[in-house]
């Protein structure tokens, strides 16, 4: 199983252990405001499924986010995302809301990126929500520049990218 470490974070895999904390993050409306609506327990145990089938069946996926003490921080990680009728990889993160504004996406994002390239990932991208202006600071920080918009479940988004 991957576990990625950075100077201040763990990212591991979730597991089914992991529910009552991404039920709470998921479930959080000030987390979930880009997204059509905050997740419930069953879909916060759907996303954690989810997750399980990506690192079985791509060695990678959303990972939990957590500090050297193991407090719980958000996910972030790589998935298979469509685009334009392009599969492509997409680094993703939800960071619980006391924790937002550390740099803390920045640090998991970049951890992510260089994963992809030493696992062969030449290109990763970030959907991101035009009004969600700290989503898109993190992508640029993490070395992502907006390329294009794009049209996702009938609602206008952002698509940043780099080539590794």
């Amino acid at each position: 199983m991957t576990v990625l470490e950075t100077a201040r974070l763990r990212l591991r895999p979730m597991t089914d252990d992991d529910l009552e904390q991404m039920s709470a993050l998921l479930g959080d409306s000030e987390v979930m405001r880009y997204y059509p609506a905050p997740k419930t327990r069953v879909e916060a145990q759907r996303w954690i499924d989810w997750n399980k089938r990506n690192y079985a069946e791509h060695g990678f996926g959303l990972w939990i986010m957590e500090d050297h003490h193991g407090n719980f921080i958000g996910d972030c990680g790589l998935t298979i995302q469509n685009v334009d009728g392009t599969a492509e990889v997409e680094v993703g993160y939800h960071v619980v809301t006391a924790h937002q504004g550390k740099g803390y996406a920045t640090e998991a994002a970049q951890e992510c990126l260089r994963f992809a390239a030493v696992s062969g990932i030449e290109r990763v991208i970030a959907i991101i929500d035009p009004a969600n202006a700290p989503s898109q600071r993190v992508a640029e920080k993490a070395g992502l520049h907006l390329e294009k918009k794009a049209t996702r479940n009938g609602r206008e988004q952002l698509i940043f990218a780099i080539t590794l």
